[in-house]
């Protein structure tokens, strides 16, 4: 298994920082935003240590080509209905490709939006023109769609939707799929039978596709469509159904990546890590952190 987990990029160190706290953890991999996920803002990437963190990395035997940048998720281009909105969303995509770029990373995880009442057609339409445009212009790295609980309109719920949206997209050998265990379950789908899920996937989209994994427990039950995550067997798909993806042969050599909650203030995922690699859940291990 390639396990990491989401790990903060701010200053003073950014990432080389970024590095330390990841290997400190046992990370095989780590995701990262390149600024804040909930806006525009970003920092100069003369300033984000570049080069020491990649030697760091890489010293620690580690692959650039392993890691993954996440966009931020103020980008919506699933509705077109305001220009000057898809517009700048797209300039942001576009800037996002080039900076994880300049990180080593060769896959950016996107929310694929929502339609905001236009319709899945509609939304599909705008994100595939946004997705052509975006790697006709920056190449050398694939977006990996994200798998989404549900809520509201959003678009990419299920895996015949990230079909139609591979489909519907001209360079769609840039384009592949980033599966998350919470929001699988939320937008009602089993998660408890790795072969079977991956079956499944295999002949609706194609494990040649998967490019990124989201590992998260649920805090709600299936079909909830809620998108909350919760820590590693504390929630509604509990240890040995993530345990069991984790091990899935479909999932070797794939960048697995947690994003569960702190507890009390502190990271959980050398913990959650360490029970997943050893297939031994500890019922009490939160209270150890």
């Amino acid at each position: 298994m390639m396990l990491g987990c989401h790990i903060s990029l701010s200053g003073p160190g950014y990432f080389l920082s970024s590095v330390e706290q990841a290997l400190s953890f046992g990370c095989d991999t780590f995701m990262f935003y390149t600024g804040a996920p909930q806006n525009a803002v970003r920092a100069d990437l003369a300033r984000m240590r570049i080069d020491e963190g990649k030697r760091e990395w890489e010293g620690a035997g580690r692959s650039l080509s392993d890691l993954v940048v996440h966009a931020p998720y103020i980008i919506n281009l699933a509705c077109r209905k305001d220009e000057e909105k898809y517009s700048y969303a797209l300039s942001l995509l576009k800037n996002e490709l080039r900076r994880a770029k300049a990180f080593g990373a060769n896959r950016l995880v996107l929310h694929p939006g929502c339609h905001l009442g236009y319709g899945f057609e509609e939304g599909k339409a705008a994100l595939c023109a946004a997705l052509d445009q975006a790697t006709a212009e920056v190449e050398g790295i694939s977006i990996a769609i994200e798998s989404m609980a549900g809520k509201g309109s959003e678009i990419g719920v299920g895996f015949s939707e990230l079909r139609q949206i591979i489909d519907g997209c001209e360079n769609h050998d840039r384009i592949g799929v980033c599966l998350d265990s919470c929001h699988l379950s939320d937008s009602g789908i089993d998660v408890s039978d790795p072969e079977a899920l991956f079956s499944d996937f295999d002949s609706k989209v194609g494990l040649e596709k998967l490019l990124v994994f989201h590992l998260n427990d649920s805090k709600n039950p299936i079909g909830s469509h809620k998108d909350r995550h919760e820590n590693i067997g504390m929630g509604h798909i509990g240890f040995d159904a993530l345990c069991r993806l984790a091990h899935s042969k479909a999932l070797q050599g794939i960048p697995t990546i947690l994003e569960t909650p702190y507890f009390n203030g502190k990271p959980p995922y050398e913990k959650e890590m360490e029970m997943l690699r050893s297939g031994e859940f500890d019922p009490a291990w939160r209270e150890a952190l």
